[in-house]
């Protein structure tokens, strides 16, 4: 049966990849097929629908609570007025003879206080149950504000306090643990460049001095609010540069690039896999589902690629390197670069394997192929990092945002795969699931009933010294070109060292005669004067 022929394919057609709202931007399976500009929209339109509804819930709830309120004060006047002059006599001779006590051990002014203290405080239990719904519409202003939004200066200067008596009990050495090695050469490269900028870089350093104080306070905002506040910033950031600086359009762009790397890098160990997320269920659920389908071949998913090809291997080996390395990287524009290089690889594999340019339909197979091959860690924190806290103009228009959007296609695809994706039996589909048996071996016994068991393992035997023998022959081709490049480096370094000598030839020159000792007896130099004789003087 010809595969090929009557398998499908996977085929995903470009309308499919943009922004289901039309706006030509390419759309995210994060955020429910939008682009990042209309997602935003839509979030804030939600948004603010359910803030209507917990402020019409709030000021139902004060309602009820003032209602409730005053009819009990009506009850309790009605039931106490019979016993109103017996509790206020016992009231003051209570507090006659209390006084009378405290005079002896205490001044009359602390008396007179202690007394105003006293009266003061039924008072204020009475205002307790009139404040409650104020406390409930203050807590809602507080939850709905804008993240993005400065604090006012009693707020900030009460976070910088507490901020200053947190670090006065921390440890100093963890301090210095904190900032690493990576953290501090970002933030010099970041200064480096924004001093070419002159006075719109001191308002980009402003702003990003601004926007990391004020995420230092709001780390118990959930993580897509503190999405929420890095988009607004980016924009707020490029209006800023365009509109009072004016700034032009391409130089706007590096330096988004800058204040991404420089504020990602700061807040990574903060929003990277968060533990208020599932994000980390997620990717132990999709690396177990890709281990579970390691039996799936190129094949099956009908990849245009030949691994036989020594070259395609090279780029299919450095595709998934690039996929992994994606898990390093701090900035969400490296792991974007990381996937982009990926899909280039595949793309390249693709044209050597076909000797044509590869087409979309080419690509996406390939790349599902090239996860389930490489199975990178933590794939789902990464996709969702990028989603959350890349500049959206990246993902929005470009080859960057068509590669990681034609990834995100590939996972969703992974995690729904079935027997009729690769055009399966059900039954073929659960065998394979389970382990029970795998697409290579099945092929190899794909036998009559009739046939003996000598004969099937004859057949077993003739395969497997088939592949042994083709195994023996490229271990051979590749020791005899190693030798050959042992001949060659050989016979290139003699060369080189016969060169050598004749350009600069060795002089052996004969050995010089030792000197002979002055006080010797030498005959060939007579000419010297006699050795000096020992004289006494008598004295």
């Amino acid at each position: 049966m010809n595969l090929k022929s009557e398998r499908r394919g996977i085929h995903v057609d470009q309308s499919e990849l943009l922004c289901k709202k039309g706006c030509g931007y390419y759309g995210n399976p994060a955020w429910q097929g939008f682009c990042s500009k209309c997602w935003r929209e839509e979030y804030h339109k939600a948004r603010q629908k359910q803030i209507q509804e917990d402020w019409e819930l709030a000021e139902r709830l004060q309602r009820e609570e003032e209602e409730a309120y005053a009819s009990s004060q009506s009850t309790q006047g009605a039931q106490s007025l019979t016993f109103s002059k017996f509790e206020e006599k016992k009231t003051n001779e209570k507090t006659r003879k209390v006084t009378t006590v405290k005079k002896f051990f205490t001044a009359s002014s602390r008396a007179g206080a202690k007394k105003a203290a006293q009266e003061k405080t039924p008072k204020q239990g009475q205002l307790g149950r009139e404040r409650n719904a104020d406390n409930i519409l203050r807590d809602l202003k507080e939850i709905f504000t804008p993240s993005w939004e400065v604090a006012s200066p009693s707020e900030a200067l009460a976070g910088k306090l507490k901020a200053e008596i947190q670090e006065a009990k921390a440890p100093s050495p963890s301090i210095h643990r904190q900032a690493s090695i990576e953290t501090d050469r970002v933030s010099k490269e970041f200064i480096e460049f924004i001093r070419t900028y002159q006075k719109p870089g001191q308002d980009i350093y402003k702003q990003c001095k601004l926007f990391l104080d004020t995420m230092s306070h709001k780390r118990d905002l959930s993580i897509e609010e503190q999405s929420e506040c890095a988009q607004d910033f980016y924009q707020n950031v490029a209006d800023r540069l365009q509109t009072r600086w004016k700034v032009p359009p391409e130089k706007v762009e590096k330096a988004m690039d800058e204040v991404e790397k420089y504020i990602m890098t700061r807040q990574y160990k903060y929003v990277f896999c968060p533990e208020t997320t599932d994000d980390e269920k997620k990717d132990l659920a999709v690396q177990k589902r890709i281990r579970a389908l390691h039996w799936v071949t190129p094949q099956m998913l009908c990849v245009p690629v030949s691994e036989e090809i020594p070259e395609v291997s090279d780029m299919v080996v450095k595709a998934i390197t690039d996929i992994i390395e994606m898990d390093s990287k701090r900035v969400p524009r490296d792991k974007l670069a990381c996937i982009t290089k990926c899909s280039k690889h595949i793309f390249n594999a693709i044209k050597i394997t076909k000797n044509e340019p590869a087409s979309a339909d080419d690509f996406l197979p390939t790349l599902i192929y090239i996860v389930l091959k490489g199975n990178p860690p933590r794939l789902q924190s990464n996709i969702q990092y990028i989603t959350r806290f890349c500049n959206p103009s990246r993902l929005m228009t470009g080859e960057d945002g068509y590669y990681f959007t034609n990834l995100c296609c590939a996972v969703a695809f992974i995690e729904k795969l079935d027997a009729q994706s690769l055009n399966l039996s059900q039954e073929d589909f659960d065998r394979f699931m389970t382990g029970q048996t795998s697409p290579k071996k099945q092929e190899s016994d794909s036998f009559s009933p009739d046939v003996c068991l000598g004969v099937k393992q004859m057949c077993k035997s003739l395969d497997l010294l088939s592949q042994l023998n083709e195994r023996q022959e490229r271990i051979v081709s590749e020791a005899k070109k190693l030798e050959k490049d042992l001949i060659d480096w050989t016979d290139g370094i003699t060369k080189e060292v016969e060169d050598i000598v004749e350009k600069y030839p060795l002089e052996i020159k004969p050995k010089s005669q030792a000197l002979a000792a002055i006080d010797s007896e030498n005959v060939e130099n007579d000419k010297l004067p006699p050795p000096l004789q020992p004289q006494v003087y008598a004295g």
